[in-house]
């Protein structure tokens, strides 16, 4: 028998891992607002390490990005370019960042769906007993109530057990919602050297992360609007970038309706995120423009379409980041016409009026 050997303890490299977690958390921070251009964020951080002394002698830059490969954050660009690209852990991990940055002050729960004031046939135990009614699940049957219920109604002598006797756990509906999020990648969102589109991601990307994390049966649909609107992925959000377009709210809008006209849900909602007015609308195959003041033909199509989302029963939610009076205005007409809500936030606080709204979104039809 060999028995224990014992040799020299060597300590595990402690301050490497400090200095590498806390060079990755900047770095997360510089591929979101470089848009996941993983060179520009290492220039970047080549450039704070050089004014703020953030490595030392012993722990360099280049130590960091030899780790960065080595755990899975970046690889070599594919076609041998020669730069760096992101991999899908780095997409995963400024997701979950974003989460902590943007709602740290949650408090942890277990995966779950909304909960309703209602109860019955649902999918979560509550506290609540009845009598067991046919068609209830077995699993629903309380067997220690059941037992005691049958010893004083026949005693402990010859144990019977009947129908009578059984009590089931009262279940709680769980509300499912979808969700869209429309994000406004217009040139105003980076105008006047404020640099709006990023925490705009930070949210979004929190949003999808709490959606698919704790709320796994709703649904997350992510839509970008300029000239036009398209729909994106999750994953494409940390790369996605201003385009030199105008605000084309309205499609928008068409394209959330069309996407929550799809969604088997009752429960329908859009969340908007914009610092400006509706300028821009397509007409056939050309753009209609007007980006000086509001204009009363693409304003009118706007509040159509809210009248339309209303008597859907789908509710505009719109944070509004910009201070503009008659913006503002703008946005309490459009939400009058909707029976939605706005919100008009600083880009400090947008995260916790999302997520404030997200949680009191919890319909009661079910």
């Amino acid at each position: 028998m060999l028995g224990y050997r014992f040799t020299k303890y060597t300590p595990p490299q402690m301050k490497e891992a400090a200095d590498f977690d806390r060079l990755l958390n900047i770095f997360m921070q510089l591929l979101t607002m470089t848009s996941g251009d993983v060179s520009e964020a290492l220039q970047w951080l080549n450039n704070l390490d050089q004014q703020y002394n953030l490595t030392s002698d012993e722990y360099g830059i280049g130590d960091f990005i030899e780790d960065l490969k080595k755990k899975g954050y970046i690889k070599e660009e594919e076609g041998g370019g020669g730069g760096m690209q992101m991999t899908a852990k780095s997409e995963i991990s400024i997701r979950r960042s974003a989460l902590e940055e943007v709602f740290g002050k949650l408090k942890r729960s277990r995966n779950g769906d909304h909960h309703t004031n209602y109860s019955g046939r649902g999918d979560e135990r509550g506290t609540d007993r009845r009598a067991f009614q046919f068609g209830d699940g077995l699993e629903n049957i309380s067997m220690t109530d059941s037992l005691r219920n049958a010893q004083i109604n026949h005693g402990i002598g010859d144990f019977t057990l009947l129908e009578n006797d059984l009590e089931v756990v009262e279940s709680e509906f769980k509300a499912q919602t979808s969700t869209v999020l429309m994000i406004d990648i217009s040139h105003s969102m980076i105008l006047y050297g404020e640099d709006r589109i990023t925490p705009a991601k930070k949210v979004a990307m929190a949003l999808a992360e709490l959606i698919t994390t704790r709320y796994p049966k709703d649904t997350l649909d992510i839509i970008v609007f300029g000239n036009d609107a398209w729909q994106i992925q999750i994953k494409d959000l940390p790369y996605l970038e201003v385009g030199p377009y105008h605000t084309n709210t309205i499609a928008g809008l068409e394209l959330a309706m069309d996407i929550l006209r799809r969604r088997k849900n009752q429960n329908k909602q859009i969340f908007m995120i914009t610092d400006g007015k509706p300028t821009c609308m397509k007409q056939g195959i050309r753009y209609y423009k007007n980006s000086f003041g509001l204009d009363r033909k693409i304003l009118n199509k706007t509040l159509n379409l809210a009248v339309q989302c209303r008597k859907l029963k789908i509710p505009v939610t719109t944070f509004m980041i910009a201070s503009d009076p008659y913006l503002q205005d703008f946005v309490r007409e459009f939400t009058k016409t909707n029976n939605g809500k706005a919100y008009y936030s600083n880009l400090e606080n947008l995260g916790s009026f999302i997520f404030e709204d997200y949680q009191r979104n919890r319909r009661k039809n079910v």
